[in-house]
């Protein structure tokens, strides 16, 4: 790798340079390929014409244990002779600030560097090798004053024609005396490893659905949809002339909010080279927004002069669903764009303000639903094998991967400890891949993070056979939580510890068995047995409550199992009574919430499921739609009743976690669900209700195509199912035998009865 070398006196610590080599190709080039990856993130051009389409490569791993690597077919940028190529580098996750309270900086080293490697096989049969070196690269800065993911980008046009830098400086024949050296900087090769899934890249295009003019007189743009991205400028005016882009979520009293935003400033400059139309575009940024505030623009704001490109890991889409009733089908948009704001390279929280991280609480209730819509399996691998490569000696997951261990920065949050929820995803989200899409590798490549994980729950355990009495974070976001304390939960703690040690027990047990791992399959099978015993005893009461009496504790019990058979049918009921008595608003955070509709459907609460669904006075997920939200919020009430934003410190208009309600839409609403891994084999068993009159879902599985859906006419229960080729399926329908069917499509008709 080479990094560059401007003189101290020179140096300019956090602004973004540039690195150029030239060489020469005796013949035309019959077949080329570019291997490329940074200390940073960087864009390639190769004699004046972009590298491919990628954005923020390489991306954002555990860079001390993986480093991903790019391959482009560039035979066609190549020519007979001279040619250059030349890279923009700057901070990224690598060198820039990351974290919240202030973050860290250059957590992985301030040495930003580029590895490329060009294969170049000519016409005449010549092979030709040029790779980042001492010798042939030079490095300056050009017109990139500074870019940083959270705070923005500043772009000076004028610097474009100056001596030492000009359009075409990745252009061969450029006179770059007046540029400085580089340094080799020595990496691992081990450490390098090739992408098991597609990269970031623009995806869309939106322009302002209308232009504002604030109270205070500034223009602000409403996109009309809140996304993650950055906006393209196309301005004229004179040389000098700065136009300002600032970026937020919300108004609030008719003037852009960016409270929410904490220490991220998520602001875009850029001054104009004058002489003509210019367009710019910010490379090594984004942002979470859905107003735009532009200030400085020369002249009048025309359509099309200001355009919003939509950013995110390029995952294929593979899952939709749509019913009779609007509000749903809003929230379920509204899942799919928090899903695609925040699968940007890793699945972060939120997208905007000073966080932007990989919790791995957030991911793993959200990741049956992700699967479900996009084909993530290649992303969340990569992901996933940064949380093994992270996982502490312990055994401990770290609340957020990559992670940032850094005491002196967070020291109530560094470093990690163990915590329900969080830490086990390492066993239950490579069980949803395995489920989703069909792949045992993944399950083997985990199994030792996902044992380490449930290994350190069982030294935890207290000599009741239970987790107790270490610090959780339980039910995070109950909507009973304060603003200023969003872990302090209704729900025991300990009880929800204990409940998903059980849980992953089992599922360790399972992936045992896919793996053939006996000894294990009868050891982590007596766990769960033991821990589901040690919790009927010490959380169930002689009455049939639980002592922990809220909707989260009875909808852990029941959809983890964790109760005998004769007290499930008590449970359920007095989950539907507290979901009445709370005017069937939602009650559950985070660990609840995934969870909650599930275990009333399965308890035989199916009505009181549906109201809680379609609640839409707050606490629900209908309410932030009734309140304009094109996506999922973080709080309950991100926004209150009155139109102001909430206090609390940590106040998202962007978190997909909530949005795991969605997987229900897809398995119990819609019906489509696999029955084996992989949707080998489908599980076609509709559930009717709440007043709907159709719903159906589609999704694209390893075999093709699948399709579940149903409609009430004339008193009348229609169900259709669409089986792929290869795959069979089983339909259910309510109160009827199950039907055994093969590929192709079916009908199955029965009396709509109390769904009419």
């Amino acid at each position: 790798m080479v990094a560059p070398a401007v003189p101290v006196a020179e140096r300019e610590p956090e602004r973004p340079v540039l690195l150029r080599g030239e060489f020469a190709l005796p013949a035309a080039p019959s077949r080329a390929r570019l291997y490329a990856t940074a200390h940073g993130v960087h864009e390639l051009e190769l004699n004046g014409v972009r590298v491919g389409d990628q954005v923020l490569a390489p991306g954002w791993t555990s860079y001390h244990h993986r480093l991903r690597y790019a391959t482009y077919d560039v035979t066609g940028l190549l020519r007979s002779g001279p040619n250059a190529l030349g890279a923009w580098l700057a901070d990224g996750w690598y060198r820039g600030r990351i974290g919240f309270q202030g973050g860290v900086r250059a957590y992985y080293g301030d040495d930003l560097a580029l590895l490329a490697q060009l294969e170049v096989v000519c016409a005449d049969g010549t092979e030709v090798r040029f790779c980042t070196s001492e010798r042939d690269w030079r490095c300056t800065y050009g017109p990139l004053l500074a870019a940083g993911l959270y705070d923005g980008e500043s772009y000076d046009a004028r610097l474009t024609p100056s001596g030492f830098f000009s359009p075409g400086w990745s252009l061969p024949g450029l006179d770059d005396s007046g540029w400085h050296p580089v340094l080799a900087v020595a990496r691992d090769a081990a450490t390098l490893v090739a992408p098991t899934g597609p990269p970031v890249r623009r995806t869309e295009e939106r322009s302002p659905a209308r232009v504002l003019a604030s109270p205070a007189g500034r223009t602000i743009l409403d996109f009309g949809q809140n996304l993650v991205g950055r906006l393209r400028i196309r301005p004229d005016g004179p040389a000098g002339t700065t136009v300002t882009l600032r970026h937020a979520e919300v108004l609030q009293d008719g003037e852009l909010c960016t409270r929410p935003l904490r220490d991220a400033e998520a602001t875009d400059r850029y001054t104009l080279r004058g002489g003509g139309a210019e367009e710019w575009e910010p490379r090594f940024t984004f942002h979470g927004f859905r107003y735009a505030e532009v200030t400085g623009w020369p002249g009048e704001l025309r359509p099309g002069d200001v355009t919003a490109q939509v950013l995110h890991t390029d995952l294929r889409r593979t899952g939709w669903f749509e019913c009779s009733e609007p509000l749903l089908n809003q929230l379920h948009e509204n899942v799919v764009w928090s899903m695609r704001g925040n699968f940007l390279d890793v699945p972060t929280d939120c997208p905007q303000r000073d966080e932007r991280l990989g919790w791995t609480g957030d991911l793993q209730v959200f990741a049956p639903t992700a699967c479900f819509l996009y084909d993530c399996a290649g992303m969340l691998t990569s992901w996933l094998a940064d949380l093994a490569a992270e996982q502490y000696d312990d055994g401990t997951v770290p609340f957020f991967v990559p992670t940032l261990e850094a005491e002196a920065w967070r020291p109530d949050w560094s470093p990690s400890w163990p915590a329900a929820v969080w830490g086990d995803v390492a066993v239950l989200t490579p069980w949803t891949l395995y489920e989703r899409f069909g792949d045992a590798g993944v399950l083997r490549a985990q199994y030792p993070s996902a044992r380490a994980w449930v290994d350190l729950v069982a030294s935890r355990l207290d000599g009741d056979g239970l987790w107790r009495h270490d610090r959780q974070l339980g039910d995070w976001l109950d909507p009973a939580a304060p603003p200023d304390d969003p872990g302090r939960a209704l729900t025991d703690p300990d009880l929800v510890a204990s409940a998903y040690a059980a849980a992953s027990a089992g599922r360790l047990a399972d992936t045992a068995r896919v793996l053939g791992e006996e000894r294990d399959v009868r050891r982590y099978g007596a766990m769960a047995a033991a821990l589901r015993a040690a919790f009927t005893a010490a959380y169930l009461t002689p009455a049939g409550r639980l002592t922990s009496d809220t909707q989260t504790a009875y909808a852990l019990a029941l959809r983890f199992g964790l109760l005998p058979a004769a007290a499930r049918r008590g449970a359920a009921a007095r989950l539907a009574r507290l979901v009445a008595d709370a005017d069937h608003r939602i009650g559950t955070g985070f660990a609840g919430t995934p969870v909650v509709c599930d275990a009333l459907a399965d308890g035989g609460e199916l009505t009181t499921a549906y109201r809680l669904l379609l609640q839409r006075e707050c606490p629900s997920w209908l309410y932030p739609v009734t309140r304009g939200a094109t996506t999922v919020w973080e709080r309950w009430d991100s926004m209150l009743p009155d139109g102001t934003v909430n206090p609390g410190e940590m106040t998202s208009f962007n978190h997909y976690a909530l949005g795991a309600v969605a997987d229900w839409l897809h398995r119990t609403v819609a019906g489509l669900a696999p029955a084996a891994p992989g949707y080998r084999r489908l599980r076609v068993a509709p559930r009717p209700g709440g007043g709907l009159t159709h719903a159906r879902a589609r999704h694209l599985t390893p075999y093709g195509p699948a399709e579940a859906g149903w409609r009430i006419e004339a008193g009348r229960l229609e169900v259709e199912a669409v089986v792929p080729a290869g795959a069979t399926a089983v339909i259910e329908l309510p109160g009827a035998p199950p039907v055994e069917v093969s590929s192709g499509t079916h009908r199955v008709t029965g009396p709509a009865g109390e769904y009419a």
